[in-house]
């Protein structure tokens, strides 16, 4: 089970070749903002694009202004490899100014990627910077596994080459045996001064389990009830893959 300083909205595990529900507790419908598991269709929307090459291509400058509150690796030059594994903002933001919100919109509606909302904060005019970060653009838990589970198969409309350099963006894990990749995300929500309520984070863990020829989509998603200074996301997915071996064995 999640932390209890962290309580799992949702898990779900479904069988990508078979499409099999394995395991679903909590709610699993109800939309959420991606934070950085965007950075997964967007590589996908900027391979396709032409706008991404390779994994180290392009390499984007940092420029001071950047969001930088990553740390040192969100304060210096960033190709896409390194964009997905430190998930930095500005990269994203860059994209997304570089293909304007009606192309983001039009490939999310051909992604069926949440409510492809790329409007941003009300009044705002900031949705290249921000949709996805505790904005307009939402999505839910049974969304994100039903994407992840096209991307992994290939039925997707944006051809093999994007979708394999995508895949590849994504590092491997071992967990219990089984091969792991996928996307951590963070943010918090507004308060209704606006103020960020950094007590009660959302964390997302968005990806896929490999094992002797199975393959499992893993989606996880949490809320914090205190603030933390391990990010939502990575503490999410570290606790997803310590009760992988459990879960998938709780599911067969």
């Amino acid at each position: 089970m999640a932390r209890a300083d962290a309580p799992a909205i949702c898990t779900l595990i479904t069988d990508i070749d078979t499409g099999t529900t394995l395991l679903e507790q909590g709610d699993c419908d109800s939309r959420a903002t991606p934070a950085s598991t965007f950075k997964v269709p967007l590589a996908l929307i900027g391979y396709a694009e032409g706008l991404l090459t390779d994994a180290d291509t392009p390499v984007m400058r940092w420029r001071e202004g950047d969001p930088d509150w990553g740390g040192a690796a969100w304060r210096r030059d960033t190709g896409p490899a390194e964009w997905m594994r430190h998930s930095v903002v500005w990269y994203s933001q860059r994209l997304a100014h570089d293909l304007g919100a009606r192309r983001l919109t039009e490939h999310a509606r051909a992604l069926g990627y949440g409510n492809a909302d790329f409007s941003g904060d009300p009044g705002q005019n900031n949705g290249l910077d921000r949709a996805w970060i505790s904005s307009s653009l939402r999505i839910s838990p049974r969304e994100q596994a039903r994407f992840m589970t096209r991307l992994v198969t290939g039925a997707l409309p944006h051809g093999p080459d994007a979708i394999g350099k995508t895949l590849a963006l994504l590092d491997p894990i071992m967990a219990g045996g089984w091969t792991v990749r996928g996307k951590t995300g963070s943010a918090y929500p507004r308060r209704a001064d606006g103020r960020f309520d950094y007590a009660r984070g959302w964390g997302w863990f968005v990806g896929w389990a490999e094992r002797d020829g199975q393959r499992l989509a893993l989606v996880r998603l949490t809320q914090a009830t205190q603030r933390s200074k391990t990010p939502r996301g990575i503490a999410t997915r570290d606790g997803l893959l310590a009760e992988i071996p459990a879960l998938i064995d709780a599911a067969r």
